[in-house]
């Protein structure tokens, strides 16, 4: 009878043992009450930084501003133990893009967005599309008059995130981004505005 006992101890902190190993293999986030055993899980809030490049057109206007883009990002992510993952994500960015035709200078300084994101999971990698409201500034310059406008505008794009180490995720980027059209004293009162496509690459922290 002893002897059987202690076999049955034995096999129970060998069973407890094999679970806290197989724990320690996750190097997602931490497991939340929806997630199956061992699943990466996208919930929760992050914080990152981007970098990329953009290129687009002023209408009503011959410039074609184009330059680096860099900035910082803020979301946080829903997934209810599932492959869906739905979100909102919020950034801001510095950018170098501008375009001289003839008398007109045309630049984008800064921009925004914020976004809802919508994906698919599969476990450490997600596939997503993404959209919402954009904000930035365009700023025009002839003879050495200059003008700025700050408008608001949309954005749509796709993107795809992997999760490469404990809390840490890389992802790449698509998004088009349209501002909206100003009348600007510089061109004759002529409608600009700026719409401009952009691919970067950024890596995210998960609390």
């Amino acid at each position: 009878m002893t002897r059987f006992v202690a076999r049955a101890l034995a096999l129970i902190v060998a069973g407890w043992t094999t679970s806290a190993a197989a724990a320690d293999l996750n190097y997602g986030s931490p497991y939340t009450v929806y997630q199956p055993l061992n699943a990466y899980s996208w919930a929760g809030p992050y914080l990152g930084g981007n970098v990329g490049y953009g290129w687009g057109s002023v209408e009503n206007n011959p410039t074609q501003p184009s330059g680096f883009v860099g900035g910082v990002q803020a979301g946080y992510n829903f997934q209810n133990g599932s492959p869906w993952v739905f979100g909102i994500e919020a950034d801001i960015q510095g950018t170098t893009a501008d375009d001289r035709f003839a008398p007109w200078k045309f630049s984008n300084p800064w921009f925004g967005t914020v976004r809802g994101r919508a994906g698919y999971a599969v476990n450490n990698v997600l596939f997503y599309a993404t959209g919402g409201l954009a904000f930035g500034e365009l700023r025009g310059e002839t003879f050495g008059v200059s003008e700025t406008h700050t408008n608001a505008g949309f954005t749509v794009g796709a993107g795809a995130e992997m999760g490469f180490a404990p809390n840490w995720s890389a992802k790449i980027e698509y998004l088009y981004v349209d501002l909206a059209n100003s009348n600007f004293t510089i061109t004759g009162g002529a409608s600009n505005g700026y719409s401009f496509s952009l691919v970067r690459a950024g890596i995210n922290y998960h609390f």
